[in-house]
């Protein structure tokens, strides 16, 4: 079928309002979490083989989540899904005032390759929860993963409820040049622009999750030996291909060799000696992607680290040293298992050349400091993150996740995923037994002084 051809039947679906009934809902959300547990060794082989992810962290940070975001959303989508009546002004009285929550319509919803099952799941739970019809477009880059989606989609749903698009540009050109009537759109900042043009001809409302250089701020009030282990497991997650992934250090200089020593001892415990030997360690998703992350180590200080297999694409955790705001390395999202290191002593300087830069996704700050821990959280606009401690805000259903500015917009998780998929209609339904005389014609001083009375 034809991309138009599928759009065109998912809209003829969605009119009909079969999906629409609050039963309808459960029953298909709760048939996609058996769908899952049934099929989760299957999810697990694919994301070994697209990203070498041990079957530990593939459950932990994909099944896992996705079972956890549909469990939270099950148990509380009836709540989400009521008619809520408001308070009415008196200006309005013998009338009754309530917000009516509506499904956009169809919805595509577009996934990266570093999470391939849990970027394209959790957004589509929130979908499927407001009552929408989805189309689903997995990246080219995890092709295991996106044929396992494929697989477990069409199992669950009827694909005018629920369809894959597979393929790569072409595919995604084709989408976007469909009316739908919400985009939701998870990758780089370059193509989140293009999305968004594509977007603008159709007036179609799109939440970006987009990334950017999320910094991890490490002051000497810091417990050093909680802080590197946390930042560690931070950065080593999926090879640092993470969109919130710690992407550089900012350290006080007077603890900077002690983290250092520390950061050095948790790669050796959690890693080994020979960490490219370690088959829990994912590798990097492409030659493409493991060349980029070669060629911006190169001229830089290495400390530790800095060996690479370009036969199994694994890169060492490295530090590099020496480190500046204008390095060749911080103009760009590194995705990768390097950490520049840049040293700071003045607390006002570093929250200045933080906001120099464009508004990251996350921001981590480890100290002891409440002082500073209120100048970081008022001073620099980020879109969520953690103190002591990197990544577990994800894992929270009850905190929205997204970005802002460069890093994104819109977000999603828990109730915030239902909200995005949803319009909330707001209505005033006016009784016929009594009409008040002061807003119509002709306008005289008497309803003037009544207007003021009311609305002041």
């Amino acid at each position: 079928m034809s991309i138009e051809n599928t759009v065109n039947y998912q809209r003829i679906l969605y009119n009909s309002k079969i999906t629409r009934p609050l039963a309808f809902r459960l029953y298909a959300l709760k048939s996609l979490k058996e769908a899952i547990i049934k099929n989760e060794s299957k999810i697990l082989a694919a994301l070994q083989k697209d990203l070498q992810k041990s079957s530990f962290e593939g459950y932990m940070t994909e099944v896992g989540m996705v079972l956890d975001e549909l469990s939270y959303v099950i148990n509380n989508l009836s709540k989400w899904a009521r008619v809520k009546g408001v308070r009415t002004p008196i200006a309005h009285f013998s009338a009754k005032s309530f917000i009516m929550p509506e499904p956009y319509g169809v919805i595509l919803i577009m996934s990266p390759w570093n999470y391939p099952f849990q970027l394209a799941l959790t957004p589509l739970i929130g979908a499927i929860a407001a009552g929408n019809c989805c189309v689903l477009k997995p990246s080219a880059y995890a092709p295991a993963t996106s044929q396992v989606v494929c697989d477990l989609l069409k199992q669950v749903f009827d694909q005018q409820h629920v369809s894959v698009v597979q393929g790569g540009r072409q595919e995604n050109q084709s989408l976007l040049e469909q009316k739908f009537d919400y985009i939701f759109f998870t990758g780089s900042i370059a193509v989140g622009k293009i999305v968004m043009k594509a977007a603008a001809e159709n007036l179609t409302p799109v939440t970006l999750e987009l990334g950017g250089k999320s910094p991890c701020i490490v002051d000497k009030t810091a417990n050093l030996k909680l802080a590197a282990k946390r930042l560690v497991f931070g950065k080593l997650l999926n090879a640092g291909q993470t969109c919130v992934a710690p992407d550089y250090l900012l350290v006080h200089e007077d603890i900077k060799d002690k983290l250092l020593e520390n950061i050095k001892a948790c790669v050796n415990e959690f890693l080994g000696k020979e960490p490219l030997l370690n088959p829990d360690y994912p590798k990097i998703i492409n030659e493409r992607h493991f060349q980029r992350l070669i060629a911006l180590m190169e001229h830089e200080t290495i400390i530790m680290g800095g060996k690479s297999d370009p036969q199994t694409l694994k890169i060492e955790l490295t530090l590099l040293d020496n480190c500046t705001f204008a390095s060749k390395i911080m103009q760009e999202e590194i995705f990768g298992p390097i950490f520049p290191i840049i040293t700071f002593r003045n607390h006002e300087k570093m929250i200045r050349d933080i906001n120099s830069g464009a508004k990251p996704l996350a921001l981590y700050l480890f100290a002891q400091d409440t002082k500073l821990e209120n100048m970081v959280l008022t001073g620099i606009a980020f879109g969520g993150g953690c103190i002591n401690d990197t990544i577990i805000h994800l894992a929270n259903t009850r905190l929205p996740f997204g970005g802002v500015g460069e890093s994104g917009m819109g977000g999603y998780h828990g109730k915030k995923s239902f909200d995005t998929f949803t319009h909330y209609k707001s209505i005033i339904k006016r009784s016929y037994s009594v009409d008040l005389d002061m807003r119509y014609h002709p306008y005289t001083e008497k309803k003037f002084a009544s207007i003021r009375k009311f609305l002041k």
